[in-house]
């Protein structure tokens, strides 16, 4: 039998909050996170613009010094969101006032690309000194991409299954995904889900760059412009976001908040390009099926609301409108859909999860996020993409698209609770 899944606790980091009021807030009123870098040198570099994470405080999330020596950025900012949301869940895995059993508590935080500063700073010092002797013996358990959910099941006690996944931009989609079918088959009773990166140093702009992914737009308050004509690229942005997913009936034991049920997932490969999206929508199309599906959407009593991947490149965008068009038929035109990237740019292995957390906050509240910065549509991109200013609605279905590099594409889907 399968069972039900909620969400009963919500974490991020980003750059536009570090918390989730903050997060939200800012969401709903069209703040822009993106800044021209100011805390590493950009001269030279093809982009200078980012969306940096600001105002972190470790002290705030039981992060002490040591562990900030040790790490790489994207295991503290992963560790920070899971410590907000566990805190946030009420769960407590052992010692006084313990609810969950250990072994029943899973990790599934993921991260597109891994420790980056430590492999940079690593490989700089063996390209001086060959012989290899000031390479770091952390080297290795500080850049592999697994280490954020070791790190996080450590720190939370969480010994039920750890699962480190990594699709590019669709990573931290697939792990609620996979979280969601492990909590609903009965592999755990709650499962910590997300990602975490940390990509916006030089040499992450300079390869994205070069891949002709980036925007090169200088202002970075007109700079990530999803949906829109004038659009020439994404904005990396840095940062974590994690979900607890837990099962129904053992929230309602322990008296759990609840901020949403998760009611489907789809995960489909484009099988077509390494970075392009497939044009015609097809393969995308089939992923939002999956979740619609297993959702039990009914066009006739559901107000549904989509977070668009939207990352703001010419193709995904196109792609992206035609596989809705696809996977939802007429309703489409219907459908209150925006892109979050425009406020807090593309989080790579975290940006699905925050993207989760933002149309969960969305069916909770009746607000749909803006895609800020749309004052030229594109014709070719014609559905609802909410210019500008949040708009209230009645919404009791939110979907959340991932496409990534690899053509991994992935959809979650919610209802409101």
């Amino acid at each position: 039998m399968e069972k039900r899944v909620v969400i009963t606790g919500l974490g991020v980091i980003s750059s536009v909050g570090n918390d989730i009021p903050t997060f939200w807030n800012n969401l709903l009123n069209g703040v822009c996170g993106i800044q021209t870098i100011t805390d590493f040198p950009t001269d030279g570099l093809p982009v200078k613009i980012g969306g940096r994470v600001k105002d972190f405080d470790p002290d705030r999330y039981g992060i002490d010094k040591a562990f900030m020596r040790k790490q790489d950025w994207f295991t503290i900012y992963g560790v920070a969101a899971a410590a907000q949301a566990m805190e946030d869940s009420g769960l407590v895995p052992e010692g006084d006032g313990s609810n969950i059993d250990p072994f029943r508590l899973g990790v599934y935080v993921g991260s597109g690309i891994g420790g980056f500063n430590v492999i940079i700073r690593e490989t700089e010092k063996f390209l001086q000194d060959p012989s290899g002797q000031w390479i770091s013996p952390l080297f290795v358990p500080t850049m592999i991409s697994n280490i954020a959910a070791g790190n996080i099941a450590i720190r939370q006690q969480a010994k039920g299954p750890c699962i480190n996944v990594v699709t590019a931009c669709a990573t931290s989609t697939n792990t609620i995904g996979e979280a969601f079918r492990a909590v609903r088959h009965g592999y755990a009773d709650a499962i910590i889900a997300g990602g975490t990166d940390q990509c916006t140093i030089p040499i992450g702009l300079a390869a994205f760059a070069n891949a002709k992914a980036l925007t090169k737009a200088e202002d970075p308050n007109y700079a990530s412009l999803p949906f829109n004509a004038n659009r020439g690229g994404f904005v990396m942005a840095d940062g974590a976001a994690t979900l607890i997913l837990e099962e129904y009936e053992h929230a309602v034991a322990r008296g759990a908040k609840i901020y949403a049920e998760m009611v489907g997932y789809g995960s489909t490969c484009d099988a077509y390009h390494m970075t392009a999206p497939r044009p015609d929508g097809t393969t995308q199309a089939e992923c939002i099926s999956l979740a619609i599906r297993e959702s039990g959407f009914d066009p006739d009593k559901d107000v549904v609301y989509i977070n668009a991947h939207g990352t703001g490149t010419k193709l995904n965008d196109a792609a992206e409108t035609s596989a809705c068009k696809i996977a939802f038929g007429d309703y489409a035109y219907k459908c209150h859909i925006s892109s979050t990237k425009s406020m807090h740019g593309h989080m790579f292995g975290a940006t699905g999860a925050a993207e989760a957390i933002a149309t969960i906050l969305a069916l909770r509240d009746g607000i749909v996020p803006p895609t800020i910065n749309l004052d030229c549509p594109d014709p070719e991109c014609d559905l609802d993409y909410t210019p500008n200013k949040a708009v209230k609605a009645d919404l009791t279905l939110g979907f959340s698209n991932s496409f990534g590099f690899g053509g991994h594409n992935a959809c979650i889907a919610f209802r409101k609770f």
